[in-house]
């Protein structure tokens, strides 16, 4: 087609010379649309330019030389059919709207090669601001970086795309460095949305390290910000927006926790801040920058302790589900806990939790926390209170502030223990006390964690006030909840006080039974304590007279005496023992529960760890069987033997162990320089007897109402048990006090027998014992074998 129309235009065709002849004069003009145009060629320019070895009508087609004008409709000179391709790109292109090839190659008869650099700079002419740009840029600062050509084109000029920019800096011959980090973003998430230009800038594109640069660390927020607004400002009055903006350098920008070029989905699992992957990202500052650590209020160990959670541990065997950093303290909109706005302030972390705890948020606030929490109140305790904040545990670990062992003393205590709080809010001052003195607070001290601890009864999330016909608490659900661990229970087991204490009017029968056993204990054990003193002083001022007077007699006179009297039978020894051992058992085991906390009790539990909460409660039921089975058969001994006959009826009070009792009074005083002279059993010991007798009965009965107490209580009442456990314990202290004031001493501190009375091992005294213990027994029985030995 080209030489077809070549062939048509040689025929009108004239010598370029011939066309000279009139375009070289420079006052050749026309005038088109009242303009003067000036049809000026120069020849020696046309013949130095790229097109001087085209003829004028290679271009001016249909041009009739003969005709001025030339032609009828003079139309453009159309450069496709020898630039086809550059014409169609530069149709397509923007400027075909405005410009034409002359607009920036400058006169057709004129054209020259020039250099890449000069026909570039021609843009300027109309892009001056972009032009301006582009040679602060680091694409102009190369040598053969980046230009107009390189980015846009030359004929199809169009906007620059991320491919574009790929061509150069996916090329390690023209990028040496981060090659791999630049394609990263062909598999970014921003890949498929935005360009290169759109963070990088168009014309100005700087180094990361320039300040002026978008993708500088100062100003990345700012140019995230083009498009995700919302989420810019919530990062801006985060605290870390707010710790960045102040200039502090460790502050984390988009960058340092999204990435760079290797921005991906969220919830892709190669995304930095995937919930696989959050974790790190986080505790790379909070953990491992010193900088960091420095500013904030906890330590790091406290941040540490998240990976020790439910929450963390669950987190690192995979459960995706399992909270995160962000789920609790937001991804973009993080403040410090004291922060009205901030998800894990005080009064926004119940539905924090929430999100995934819904049952539970849903339970909690409509419980008496919950409610009082909506009211403002700071001091009602929210989830964080009792379960704490980054070391969450199972309730099932015995280091969790909500495990069994824990709930009462370490969690409760701390508010309805507080005198501050009791005043402040009108809240009964002696629950906590009152809970841990009784049977379920002792054992729970010691260690036991299947006792009733205050959630047992009134709920875990959902509290309410007894007064609530919901509360677990209520009159018409305590059947209910205590037959949650004591099965059976009926109308008559909750009948009295749950909370009581000895020393409270509220349940008068308890109040007066302790108020009688405590004026009891002080006065029976204090008048013993007073009575052995005075002996204990007597006998020693009696052995010191002994030692510093002069004898009467020549010291080797009188034979030591070394006849021995049998005191007791092996049966009787038998009998003693297995009460000892018994009854110090009780003791021991009785009084671990009741003072759980005592350096003794401490030491056991360390060396014996939770097998002896175990085994505590089991062992004293043993000994208990073993002082009343020890009991009977001394019931029978006393009965069906003839010493034990003998025994019951030597160890019966007399008058005259009053009248003994008054002259060891006078003689211990001074009064009286005469002591009395007892029988086989003096005062002291039948005292010690009786008293046995009495406290083994007591301790016997209570004791079995405290063993089987379900019964008890289903039979009679809580107020009956509770009076029986007031005696047992009273009783136990006033046994134990009169076994170490009374009974310890004759035997082990008396002054005449110590270090110790043996006859309880070997069943004998001797006869210089038998002289100042039981003289008229000595008689008795010296008489017995005069009178034996009248008879043979």
């Amino acid at each position: 087609m080209f030489l077809g129309i070549v062939f048509v235009s040689k025929l009108f065709s004239q010598s370029n010379a011939e066309c000279f002849s009139c375009h070289d004069d420079k006052t050749l003009t026309m005038e088109r649309h009242g303009k003067i145009i000036s049809l000026y060629v120069d020849p020696k320019k046309f013949e130095n330019s790229t097109h001087g070895a085209l003829s004028c009508v290679d271009c001016h087609i249909g041009f009739n030389p003969e005709e001025i004008p030339h032609k009828g409709k003079i139309e453009p000179v159309d450069c496709s059919p020898c630039h086809s391709m550059e014409v169609s790109g530069f149709k397509s292109s923007k400027h075909s709207l405005k410009l034409k090839c002359a607009s920036c190659h400058g006169g057709i008869h004129e054209i020259v090669k020039v250099s890449r650099d000069i026909f570039v700079n021609k843009c300027s002419s109309c892009h001056k601001k972009e032009f301006e740009d582009f040679r602060t840029s680091v694409h102009f600062s190369f040598n053969k970086g980046a230009d107009c050509i390189a980015c846009h084109g030359s004929h199809s000029i169009k906007f620059a795309s991320s491919d574009v920019c790929l061509r150069c800096h996916s090329d390690k011959k023209i990028v040496h460095e981060h090659q791999e980090f630049v394609l990263k973003y062909k598999e970014s998430i921003h890949a498929k949305y935005i360009n290169c230009s759109d963070c990088h800038t168009g014309h100005k594109v700087l180094k990361a390290s320039d300040p002026n640069s978008t993708v500088a660390r100062a100003n990345i927020g700012r140019t995230c910000e083009k498009c995700h607004k919302q989420v810019a400002l919530n990062y801006f009055e985060s605290e870390h927006g707010k710790a960045f903006l102040s200039g502090f350098k460790s502050a984390p920008t988009c960058t340092d926790c999204h990435g760079e070029h290797d921005i991906m989905k969220v919830t892709s699992s190669e995304s930095k801040i995937s919930r696989a992957n959050e974790i790190k990202v986080c505790l790379k500052c909070h953990l491992d920058d010193p900088d960091v650590r420095s500013r904030m209020t906890h330590t790091s160990a406290f941040i540490a302790s998240y990976e020790k959670s439910i929450h963390g541990r669950l987190y690192h065997s995979g459960n995706q589900d399992a909270a995160v950093c962000s789920d609790c303290h937001g991804a973009h909109e993080m403040m410090k806990a004291s922060d009205p706005n901030s998800r894990v302030y005080k009064f926004n972390v119940v539905s924090t939790c929430g999100n995934c705890h819904v049952k539970i948020s849903n339970e909690f606030k409509e419980s008496i926390h919950g409610v009082a929490l909506a009211k403002g109140n700071l001091d009602s305790p929210t989830c964080t209170d009792c379960h704490g904040e980054h070391l969450i545990l199972e309730p099932t670990d015995p280091r969790s502030p909500v495990a069994p062992r824990n709930v009462a003393l370490q969690l409760c205590s701390k508010c309805h223990a507080s005198v501050k709080l009791a005043e402040k809010y009108g809240l009964p001052s002696d629950k906590f006390r009152t809970f841990t003195d009784s049977y379920h607070g002792l054992n729970v001290r010691l260690g036991n964690v299947e006792a009733a601890n205050c959630a047992s009864c009134h709920g875990v999330h959902d509290i309410l006030p007894s007064s609530d016909p919901r509360s677990s608490i209520h009159k018409a659900n305590l059947v209910k909840t205590c037959g949650q661990c004591h099965p059976g229970a009926n109308e008559n087991f909750v009948k009295g006080r749950i909370h009581v204490t000895v020393a409270s009017t509220d349940e008068k029968i308890i109040y007066w039974v302790s108020t009688i056993y405590i004026v009891l204990i002080v006065s029976v054990v204090g008048s013993m304590f007073v009575h052995n003193l005075l002996d204990w002083i007597r006998k020693t001022i009696d052995k010191y007279r002994q030692r510093h007077t002069k004898l009467a007699h020549p010291p080797n006179e009188l034979p030591r005496k070394t006849n021995l009297y049998l005191r007791m039978t092996l049966e009787e020894r038998i009998q003693h023992f297995a009460l000892v051992i018994s009854f110090f058992t009780l003791v021991i085991t009785g009084f671990m529960l009741a003072f759980p906390d005592a350096w003794w009790v401490v030491g056991i539990r360390n060396l014996g760890g939770e097998a002896i909460f175990k085994y505590r409660g089991l062992i004293h039921r043993i000994a208990a069987v073993i002082l009343v089975l020890d009991s009977i058969y001394h019931l029978y001994y006393i009965i069906f033997t003839k010493r034990g006959r003998e025994f019951i009826r030597d160890i019966m009070f007399r008058m005259q162990d009053i009248r003994d009792m008054v002259q060891v009074l006078k003689y211990n005083l001074g009064i009286s320089k005469t002591k009395p002279k007892f029988g086989r059993f003096n005062y002291i010991e039948k005292s010690e007897y009786w008293a046995l007798i009495w406290g083994t009965v007591v301790m016997t009965v209570t004791g079995i109402v405290l063993w089987f107490e379900n019964h008890f209580m289903g039979w009679f009442s809580k107020t009956f048990v509770d009076v029986c456990n007031t005696i047992h314990y009273f009783e136990a202290w006033l046994a134990f006090l009169a076994i170490i004031v009374w009974h310890i001493y004759y035997v082990i501190f008396n002054p005449d027998v110590y270090p110790m009375n043996f006859a309880w091992l070997t069943g004998y005294l001797t006869e210089e014992e038998m002289e100042k213990e039981h003289p008229l027994e000595l008689e008795r029985i010296k008489l017995q074998e005069i009178k034996k030995g009248e008879m043979v």
